[in-house]
């Protein structure tokens, strides 16, 4: 055990995490140079198509140091604020944590609270300032910066280069002197944490586990204390880089795959501890938090006859992204689906596209909204994830709906855009700290509904990409808001009612109606677009019908044939138009997103 390291890395987005990580296996020797990638880490085509890392990943690595072998189990953590879960969970199995900060951008807002998760788990950690082969890099002034936003003694930090290999070595060493080694009693009974899981269509259900007491053996029984179900361990595996090495035994303070051979996904929970069958431990490691989920969005098939598919794929991928929380639904636009919690809006688009990509499932998504706790005049409260499920105006006390504090990081040079930008999305500064010359820290208290849309994308826009951005959930505050629904054709579509401030309700109505004309396709019959509050009418477009020329078949006679032909065709329209059904376009349910 005195041997053992193990150890996360965390860092912002794009601050080299995933390049360090390759360059980490490549030192140690555990992949020929012929079989190395860029990203090594990141399996999934989507993570390497959009160059972020969406799932921790985790190494088992061997190290020679003073002629003495250490086992290294690395884990690279994502860096995007949407899958601050996933580190979490990393970091409760870990025992130290690498920060990384880019010697070029310094630190940036997810860095923070990345550090402040480490902290909870009470972690070395060991600075590592990356990126100093750059013209703009100044490792100095990072570390003094690292020294006085974060609070950690950065005269040591480590200087390196990941895409050149510079100081890979000298970190290494830093890791192997520097993160204590596991602590547990190898004499105890089993005692192991899952602390990720993920399906493989040969072997089933598969959990990734840090053993803190005893070991576990392959044909053992084992027991999940959550449930109180017993199985037998099939197989045991370490993970590698390129291929999973089989074992007989994962011991105290080593980090395995266990095989459990099970079908039923639902029966492996993150957080969960396992222990021997027939000498059970009385206390569990203990749990990580489960996710709460912020943003709410319905899923549907576009065929029908798929819900059953798509329920079997969410099961699955909810082993592999336990943040992932659904339940069934219907729409009358829509048809059967499930409403899915995400934590943000990368979060859903990531989990829509491996839906289709990975279970070839075409899927349609309403817009996303956050949870509000609705009191109602009776003294009830009820929870509203989907607006269109908000009870009737008359009923309604108030409408109490979720802030965050979000902390912002840029040059100041673009702070008068940013907080225009925030007092535009009902935001109130409660902290703004200068880290240098240069960097503004701001503190806001905002409401989730405001960002969940297409502030991420602002923010980026009007600082040309230099600002970063976090946020954490604090508290539900009442707000004054109203339930806007669309109508297309004098009905009702539940899945494009939005929540909005009713200072608000008339301008994005407005610009909703106008984005839905563009998208919807002309019919033989004028269609009306309204939007509405209640029974009250505050906008509306008309999308125009399309002609047809029923009077090319007359080449002569009087013009009464033709008039009947018109009258008839007018009568026709008429019919068609309290009978008539209009198809709406994919397109049209997320045009709520560009309201702004």
């Amino acid at each position: 055990m005195k041997n053992i390291r193990n150890f996360s890395i965390i860092a912002h987005i794009d601050h080299g995490k995933s390049t360090l990580a390759d360059r980490i296996i490549q030192e140690c020797g555990s992949v020929s140079e012929r079989e190395m990638s860029a990203q090594m880490m990141d399996t999934m085509d989507i993570e390497q198509e959009r160059g972020i890392t969406i799932k921790a990943q985790s190494v088992r690595l061997d190290y020679v140091k003073d002629g003495e072998r250490y086992i290294l189990n690395l884990i690279d953590t994502p860096g995007h604020v949407d899958f601050s879960y996933e580190v979490s969970k990393s970091l409760a199995s870990s025992d130290g944590a690498l920060l990384i900060v880019d010697a070029a951008q310094g630190v940036e807002a997810q860095t923070i609270a990345n550090v402040y998760l480490a902290l909870d788990n009470d972690l070395e950690l060991i600075p590592v300032i990356n990126k100093i082969d750059l013209p703009a890099a100044d490792p100095d002034k990072v570390a003094q910066e690292i020294e006085t936003s974060i609070g950690i003694d950065a005269t040591d930090a480590c200087l390196v280069s990941a895409k050149t290999g510079i100081g890979i070595r000298e970190l290494i060493d830093a890791i192997v002197d520097r993160v204590p080694a596991p602590i547990g009693d190898p004499k105890k009974t089993t005692k192991a944490i899952i602390y990720d899981s993920w399906f493989d269509q040969y072997l089933g259900a598969l959990a990734l586990v840090r053993v803190f007491d005893g070991e576990v053996k392959k044909g053992q029984n084992i027991k999940l204390m959550s449930n109180g179900e017993e199985h037998q361990i099939l197989d045991l595996m370490y993970p590698h880089p390129m291929k999973k090495i089989k074992t007989k035994s994962i011991f105290c303070g080593e980090i395995g795959i266990v095989v459990l051979g099970l079908k039923e996904v639902a029966i492996i929970n993150v957080g969960d501890t396992l222990t021997d069958a027939k000498n059970p431990a009385t206390e569990p490691v203990g749990t990580y938090e489960p996710a709460k989920p912020f943003v709410f969005a319905g899923i549907y098939p576009i065929d029908t006859d798929r819900f059953e598919d798509l329920r079997e794929a969410l099961d699955k991928l909810r082993l592999n992204d336990s943040s992932l929380s659904y339940e069934p639904e219907t729409s009358v636009a829509l048809g059967f689906g499930f409403r899915v919690g995400f934590l943000g809006m990368l979060h859903m688009e990531v989990i829509k596209e491996r839906l289709e990509r990975e279970y070839a499932l075409d899927l349609i998504a309403s817009a996303p909204s956050v949870v509000y706790n609705v009191y109602l005049t009776n003294g009830d409260i009820v929870e509203v994830q989907n607006p269109s499920q908000l009870p009737a105006i008359q009923k309604i006390d108030r409408i109490e709906e979720p802030y965050v504090r979000a902390t912002v990081i840029t040059p100041s040079d673009y702070l008068g855009n940013i907080i225009t930008l925030l007092i535009s999305k009902r935001g109130t500064q409660t902290k703004m700290t200068y880290l240098n010359e240069e960097r503004v820290m701001l503190e806001y208290e905002i409401p989730m509904n405001e960002i969940v849309m297409d502030f991420y994308d602002t923010l980026k826009s009007i600082s040309k990409g230099y600002a970063s951005f976090d946020y954490e959930p604090i508290e539900f505050k009442v707000g004054d808001l109203v339930k806007l629904d669309i109508k297309v054709a004098g009905e009702a579509v539940d899945a494009l009612s939005v929540v909005v401030p009713r200072n608000q309700a008339l301008p994005r109505g407005r610009v909703l109606v106008k984005n839905m004309k563009e998208l919807i396709p002309r019919q033989l019959f004028e269609v009306a677009v309204q939007a509405s509050l209640g029974s009250q009418i505050i906008a509306r477009e008309t999308v125009k019908s399309m002609g047809k020329n029923v009077t090319a078949k007359c080449y002569g006679g009087d013009i009464t044939r033709k008039r009947k032909l018109l009258e008839k065709q007018k009568a026709g329209k008429k019919r068609m138009k309290s009978i008539g059904k209009v198809q709406l376009p994919q397109e049209a349910f997320m045009s709520v997103l560009k309201m702004d």
